[in-house]
């Protein structure tokens, strides 16, 4: 069992033919992800070859899950057209977009992120500015390491590309039903408290690890989620302890101004509601065992 990611997905990838979207598509491939087509205007008829692997190039979003049956799009393509292609996808109707693309303006992001709520939220939008989500030993849409950590019974959700490694690294010996990076940009398609609420009615999901970072309300708001809606048990980890106040912190939403979105006030909320907070990934870590040792 896993979230939005199974081992039935059928992924296109917009933006394959381009260098990076054919080396994660290749490593996609490789992880067993069904990737059953590309998207690049303009070179709808072409293959590619991957290793014996040959998927087909559509021009259209819409033509690729006519033909594939696609319900997954993975998109690598510049910023600049980001918010023409995830447009696209929405308009096809695609059930998840998973949008890796780093330094989309927030404007765009924003009109993408309003404009398939307009249609009626059948697309999901995970990121942008992430590393993807992956279902181990099922599915991965993204740039997340396939062969760092295997399926178990813990769901993660990550503001943090290196940090959603760190951890499946740190608990690759008790796996994970799925790994979530929502991205660390000020707008966001898919929250910590989307999430959250995914792996509470996953009923192969047994505790759930969230990652935080200084800035914004995000996790204080997922605090308040989880004291209301969520009986499973919870540990987290927020970055930034250490961050200078008024700097902004490697994303764009990591900026914290007085008191407000500091590492403490997060861990603070997050205590308070029950969720125990490790002050290092390792820590998290070995919080995470010890719930899951009961």
């Amino acid at each position: 069992m896993a979230i939005w990611l199974t081992k039935d997905s059928r992924v296109v990838v917009q933006g394959m033919t381009g260098a990076e979207g054919s080396r994660h598509t290749r490593r996609m491939l490789a992880a067993g992800t069904n990737v059953v087509g590309g998207v690049t205007p303009g070179k709808a008829g072409q293959q590619v070859d991957f290793d014996g692997h040959r998927v087909p190039v559509f021009g259209e979003v819409a033509a690729a899950m006519a033909t594939t049956g696609a319900d997954v799009s993975v998109l690598f393509v510049p910023p600049r057209f980001a918010r023409a292609a995830v447009t696209e996808a929405v308009d096809a109707g695609i059930g998840l977009a998973v949008v890796i693309t780093e330094g989309i303006p927030v404007h765009d992001t924003t009109a993408t992120v309003a404009h398939a709520a307009a249609a009626g939220g059948r697309t999901r939008i995970i990121g942008p500015n992430c590393p993807g989500i992956a279902s181990p030993g099922a599915s991965n849409a993204g740039i997340i390491p396939a062969d760092i950590t295997g399926s178990g019974r813990v769901g993660l959700v990550s503001k943090s590309g290196t940090l959603t490694y760190q951890m499946m690294y740190e608990l690759r010996d008790i796996g994970f039903s799925t790994c979530v990076g929502i991205g660390g940009d000020p707008v966001i398609g898919t929250t910590h408290i989307d999430a959250l609420a995914a792996f509470e009615a996953d009923p192969e999901t047994d505790a759930i690890v969230m990652i935080g970072e200084i800035g914004g309300d995000a996790e204080e708001r997922a605090a308040e989620f989880v004291r209301a809606r969520v009986s499973k048990p919870v540990v987290g980890y927020i970055a930034g302890f250490t961050a200078p106040r008024g700097k902004t912190m490697g994303h764009a939403g990591a900026i914290i101004s007085g008191s407000s979105g500091t590492a403490q006030a997060k861990q603070a909320a997050l205590e308070d509601a029950g969720v125990r907070v490790g002050r290092t990934p390792t820590e998290t870590a070995g919080l995470l065992r010890q719930v899951m040792a009961g």
